[in-house]
């Protein structure tokens, strides 16, 4: 069920970074889930628990833990079909803060300073990016990767969804991708934490690693 790859290329901006605390907006904040684990509803939906993430498995894409090659630790979740990808990073927020706000230009801006571009549009969880990345292939070519990148605001808690493929490329008919994100269960956890660091995730006891 499970695969896990190393992530030795860098294929999306750099994490957000500490930031000042700032008054809630309700910018990209859904009404329907992703859910709070305190909130967790009682749907019936199979979860598989990954630390911080609890993520429901969706027909006909497999569920892979993306790895840091030098430390081990899990950085990544990302749900994989043949038609696109979504990849799922949840990080520490300010109590009642907007903190993707505040992220969103400084991945903008990291996007640009790799030569690529990022707009903004309008979407299911408010503002998201939508971004063209230059990337390199395993064969050492370059490309040019479609990314649309959501945040939802939680409880002490930033999760960033990236769609990938075609879900990124034709947003208007990614509803069944969108669906899987809104099932996401983020588990925050009462440790303190800088603002901006990354959730810790873990490695279930069955994944297997990718040949």
């Amino acid at each position: 069920m499970f695969h896990r790859r190393s992530r030795s290329e860098r294929d999306e901006p750099d994490d957000p970074g500490e930031l000042d605390e700032v008054e809630e907006t309700g910018d990209a904040v859904s009404a329907s889930g992703p859910w709070d684990s305190d909130e967790q509803p009682d749907d019936g939906l199979p979860r598989v628990d990954l630390g911080s993430l609890r993520v429901a498995p969706r027909e006909g894409a497999e569920l892979r833990l993306q790895v840091d090659e030098a430390t081990g630790q899990v950085q990544s979740v990302m749900l994989a079909a043949d038609e696109g990808a979504l990849e799922l990073r949840a990080f520490a927020a300010p109590r009642n803060g907007d903190l993707w706000s505040e992220v969103r230009p400084q991945i903008a801006a990291d996007v640009a300073q790799h030569g690529g571009t990022a707009t903004e549009r309008e979407g299911r969880w408010g503002t998201e990016l939508v971004c063209q990345m230059q990337v390199v292939l395993p064969d050492g070519t370059q490309a040019i990767q479609p990314s649309r990148i959501v945040g939802v605001n939680g409880a002490r808690w930033l999760l960033r969804a990236t769609f990938l493929g075609q879900p990124a490329v034709e947003p208007d008919t990614a509803g069944p991708w969108e669906d899987s994100l809104a099932t996401v269960v983020v588990h925050r956890g009462g440790q303190a934490m800088p603002v901006g660091d990354a959730l810790p995730l873990v490695l279930p006891d069955d994944a297997q690693p990718m040949s």
